[in-house]
Parts: C-alpha cells; structure tokens; sequence
C-alpha cells in the first residue's frame, strides 16, 4: 500500500494560493481515478483509496499535516509515503524529487517530520522565494499570478505523472525523467 499526500490549507479562501500546490497535484490525481471516499474523523483530513493507494488531503492546515499523516499511516501501515509539497527553495515550474532530507523551513514537512520521522518520498514543487524574506508568509499564502496559472497545469501534471510513477520505480529514473526546470516570468 502507498500513500500519497497532498499539502495545503482546507479553507475555500486558500484554495489557489501557492501552498496548496500540493493539494491540487491531489485533487488532479482523484480526477483521473475513481477512489473510495474514507471518512474516518480521526484521520483529520480527506482519504480516498484507490487499487493500492491512499490519497490523502490533511485538513489540518499546514502547520499540523504531520498529526493527519501519522493517523493514516498507523491505521494503513503503507509501504511507501510520498509528500507533495510547494518549495520556496525553487523557483516557479521547478518540479524535483527526493528522498528524506532537511525541512527548509516548510512547517507542514517539519510537522510531518515530527509526527513520522523523515523517510518518505518529496515532490518538491517550485513556487520561488520573494527577494524580501519578510514577504515569505505573504507569499506563500497568495494566489498564483495570471502567468503562473498559465504555466501550472502542466506542471501539476507532470508532477502527477511522476508522483505516480514513483510508487513503482527508482527515484534516479523517475527524477531524470520528470524533473522540471523553472517557468520564469517575462521581465
């Protein structure tokens, strides 16, 4: 069994900001499989099961994904985790993937790393970092621009793609084949 899940903040008002690219890479996914509906209050998020994986929304926001992810991966016991999470650390239409590592600050991953230590699999989805860090929350927290949404289809499509295939692939293969550089906005 694998699990797969999606970081984001559950209100309607955050539903097109740049830290719910994860929850959009998810929601893509649910739109190409016809997933079970798990309703479980305990899981505090929305899980949807499909052939043998999880797809997992935590409504926890951000800062708690961890408490969401470690009930569902008690009750589960998957055999693989992978997170889906924006990355401040690369810029916009960068897509990476990785294994373990450092939290760079995201607080859904440093939740995530407390609740279930850090070996699960990442897609790193690039939404570049203002040059002012006091503009980071504000930033993460804004919608995508009219040139970013342009771009973020294919994006979170290939991020989908490669999520997909990584659940039964090497992480090599998968990074030299789905890895994206940045979208860079005309100056």
């Amino acid at each position: 069994m694998n699990l797969i899940v999606g970081l984001g903040n559950p209100e309607e008002k955050y539903k097109n900001n740049r830290h719910n690219v994860g929850f959009m890479v998810i929601n893509s996914l649910l739109g190409d499989f016809l997933g079970e509906r798990i309703n479980k209050s305990n899981f505090k998020g929305d899980l949807y099961k499909f052939k043998n994986n999880l797809f997992l929304k935590p409504l926890t926001f951000m800062n708690l994904s961890g408490e969401s992810v470690r009930a569902v991966q008690d009750y589960f016991k998957p055999d693989k985790v992978v997170v889906i999470h924006d990355d401040l650390d690369l810029p916009f239409g960068t897509l990476r993937f990785k294994f373990g590592g450092g939290n760079g600050g995201h607080n859904g991953l440093k939740s995530i790393d407390t609740h279930i230590g850090k070996d699960y699999f990442r897609v790193r989805v690039g939404i570049g970092k203002p040059a002012d860090k006091s503009k980071i929350i504000s930033h993460v927290l804004s919608d995508f621009s009219k040139f970013e949404l342009e771009k973020l289809g294919d994006i979170v499509d290939f991020a989908k793609k490669g999520t997909m295939e990584l659940l039964d692939s090497d992480i090599q293969k998968v990074s030299q084949k789905y890895s994206m550089k940045n979208s860079s906005e005309p100056k």
